[in-house]
């Protein structure tokens, strides 16, 4: 790589999910005043963290107040922001194209623009994958975003309300996919119709909400341990969710899920959440390698393979385990220590010095099933091994990895005010219900 200065130097990262948000802002904030330019493009103008999205969906979060400005966050850091979707790269002239943004009319709000970069980082996340399969398309919501979210909420409430009317009508959820998402949506739903019904607005309770949780292998969350496993299945059933695995859907139509044997499971609401790829457009980008799953490949310094000024972290990026045991896998975690490794390794990467492997640390998993428990792993050191974990301690760890996201995004200060105010609103929220 040829010998630049450090300064005046331009990073421009695609995609602001966690670890796109994460590294941008640290760049910033350490080298801005140093030369350093750095552009974070999102299509959308807010970030709200993607493994909160299944409690946007059930109204247990809500997003006006946990979402992040991107705009705010760029005065704050010092970087800037472009809101556009990534159209394509021309990599000899260094620069990539943004589609034109429009206005629900159909006008135009902002016209096709054009960004040089020196270095860029893609961290474009991913998508929810339906395998082909016919009908997914047309009748199940994904929850890839936020706009997806709300309007599963908007639907859930609208169908709760509806099932309301007769006392012997139930509401049916399925949902295909019982990895991480899947099964904390499926225990999410029970806490909404409990404060539906605890609210008056709906008289659904959860004697009459059937969840159906669908999993094609022979187990829920298959990246986690058998007693995770069937710890977290146990605690699901105790819930009133029905667990079906060994079980796959072949097509979706209006009145539900057809399996392979024939079997037609009836939902009136259909969640697929059954694996991710990357998004479709990163097959269109001037050459770039990519697999199966869409993700750009690349080698153990986080380049791609075509090209040594063009990164990928997160979901987006099929970066193979440096113990061998196949990519490292599509979560936050593995996003933030991406970013974290870059950011780490940014004055070599301008020096033009080689830079060391990225190797992936795995800390373990937590899954939440809502107010009723947690589930999960920890890893490393201080476990000598793998250590279940469950109850409050497993929620305790759960809530501090988003806190550890705000961390990196917001700093100690407006962390510990967030953490603060989080506090408080759990204090008076019971005791407004009982009023």
């Amino acid at each position: 790589m040829e010998q630049t200065s450090p300064l005046y130097q331009h990073v421009v990262v695609v995609g602001g999910g966690a670890g796109g948000l994460e590294l941008a802002t640290r760049l910033a904030r350490k080298y801005r005043r140093k030369g350093l330019k750095v552009t974070l493009v999102d299509r959308e103008p807010t970030h709200i963290w993607k493994p909160l999205l299944h409690e946007v969906a059930t109204g247990s979060l809500d997003a006006g107040i946990d979402e992040l400005s991107y705009s705010a966050q760029a005065r704050s850091a010092g970087f800037k922001f472009q809101v556009g979707q990534m159209d394509s790269i021309d990599r000899e002239q260094r620069c990539i194209h943004l589609a034109a943004v429009k206005g629900q009319n159909g006008q135009t709000l902002l016209p096709v623009r054009t960004l040089y970069y020196d270095y860029l980082v893609m961290a474009v996340g991913s998508v929810t994958n339906d395998f082909g399969v016919d009908g997914v398309a047309e009748h199940c919501t994904f929850l890839d975003s936020r706009k997806q979210a709300e309007q599963f909420r908007r639907t859930l409430l609208e169908a709760c309300l509806k099932a309301s009317n007769t006392e012997k009508q139930r509401l049916r959820i399925a949902i295909v996919g019982a990895g991480a998402t899947g099964v904390e949506l499926s225990a999410e739903l029970f806490n909404t119709a409990r404060e539906l019904a605890a609210y008056g607005i709906s008289k659904l309770d959860r004697n009459r909400l059937e969840v159906i949780l669908i999993e094609a292998g022979p187990r829920i969350l298959p990246a986690l341990p058998d007693r995770i496993s069937s710890a977290a299945r146990h605690e699901l059933e105790k819930l009133g969710v029905q667990v079906r695995q060994d079980t796959r859907i072949t097509s979706v139509n209006e009145e539900g899920l057809m399996t392979d044997t024939g079997e037609l499971i009836e939902a009136e609401l259909k969640v697929w959440a059954a694996g991710i790829r990357a998004p479709e457009f990163i097959t269109r980008l001037d050459g770039l390698e990519f697999n199966r799953l869409n993700q750009l490949v690349v080698g153990p310094d986080l380049r791609t393979t075509q090209d040594e000024r063009i990164f990928a972290l997160g979901d987006c990026a099929a970066c193979a385990r440096a113990d061998g045991n196949g990519n490292v896998p599509p979560r936050a975690q593995a996003a933030h220590q991406m970013a974290s490794f870059l950011f780490k390794n940014f004055r070599r990467i301008v020096k033009g010095e080689p830079l060391p492997a990225y190797e992936y640390k795995d800390y373990g998993s937590l899954v939440s099933l809502s107010r009723f428990s947690t589930v999960g792993s920890l890893m490393g050191n201080l476990t000598n091994g793998s250590m279940m974990v469950e109850g409050r301690l497993a929620r305790l760890v759960y809530v501090s990895l988003y806190r550890l996201h705000q961390l990196a995004v917001y700093g100690y200060t407006k962390t510990f005010l967030i953490t603060l105010v989080d506090r408080i609103n759990k204090v008076i929220r019971p005791r407004l219900k009982l009023h």
